[in-house]
């Protein structure tokens, strides 16, 4: 991958012969040029930040949209200037300041902490247009999952009823105990669309992470089919190794989608695995391919 240092040496070198749009190509990291995609439209695309941390965030926003599609995962409200400027939609908020996701909603004494950053950051996401914003359950910690789910309805409870004023959906994010986050609680549907219920709120939801998913659980279309009502958004991953979705992985995504838009869901599906090829820009472009049923 030519890096951003190379790129400005070749300018002061009097490299010419290079337009803009090969510049631009070959600081993405991108071996060439395409016109942007041509979407079906079933599938609202969308980019997790952190999995492509090589560019600058005005970097990845044109990345983005020279692909074809216009929203970034995981944004804070210190950035959403610099997505407003590009055109960009915030699919995923999250709030300012430190975010654990060990140390979340399950345990009591996080929950003052916790309700001052969603708190806060509720108004400003609705003021900005956006309507997702992520929260996490936290690690058990020798805590039994029955403890868990009742504190953290004590906890969201009233977070989720000022959400609900603001038309903003706190989402909880599924993750695996298995491989990434040792001792996780919201490690399972089961127990995630349990909170659900006992909340009951269409203002609170789950983020079903396929990648994450696929490793505690697998059955992952049968699960979106029969809890689809459940899922507020999507994130996508290679099992094994959170590389590429395509068929270097066990994941068959095509299917995958096409499950989730026979639910009739309306959200975002965010590509959230850390590219391996050396070509980083054509593996994001790749997934959004796969992706668009």
């Amino acid at each position: 991958m030519s890096t951003r240092r190379s790129v400005i040496k070749n300018i002061v070198a009097g490299s010419a012969a290079l337009s803009a749009s090969k510049l631009f190509a070959a600081d993405m990291g991108t071996t060439s040029q395409h016109a942007p995609l041509k979407l079906k439209g079933n599938i609202n695309h969308s980019v997790c930040q952190w999995t492509y941390s090589y560019l600058s965030l005005d970097e990845l926003c044109e990345l983005v949209k020279s692909i074809g599609f216009s929203a970034i995962d995981l944004i804070a409200p210190k950035d959403f200037p610099t997505l407003q400027k590009n055109g960009i939609y915030s699919s995923m908020c999250y709030t300012n300041g430190d975010i654990s996701l060990t140390k979340g909603w399950n345990h009591t004494e996080n929950h003052v902490k916790l309700t001052q950053q969603l708190t806060e950051a509720i108004p400003i996401i609705q003021q900005n247009g956006y309507k997702n914003l992520i929260c996490f359950s936290g690690n058990r910690d020798g805590m039994d999952d029955e403890t868990g789910l009742k504190n953290c309805l004590e906890g969201l409870k009233p977070i989720v009823d000022l959400a609900e004023k603001h038309d903003v959906i706190i989402n909880m994010e599924l993750l695996n105990s298995k491989v990434d986050h040792k001792d996780y609680m919201c490690d399972n549907h089961t127990w995630g669309v349990e909170l659900c219920k006992q909340i009951g709120s269409d203002h609170f939801k789950l983020l079903y992470d396929i990648y994450h998913m696929q490793i505690d659980e697998g059955d992952v279309i049968r699960t979106i089919t029969d809890n689809h009502q459940y899922f507020g958004h999507f994130h996508t991953g290679g099992v094994p190794g959170r590389h590429e979705i395509d068929n270097t992985q066990e994941l068959y995504y095509p299917a995958i989608m096409r499950a989730i838009v026979a639910t009739g869901y309306k959200g975002y599906v965010a590509q959230e695995f850390m590219p391996a090829a050396t070509d980083k820009a054509a593996s994001l472009r790749k997934a959004i391919e796969i992706c668009d049923v």
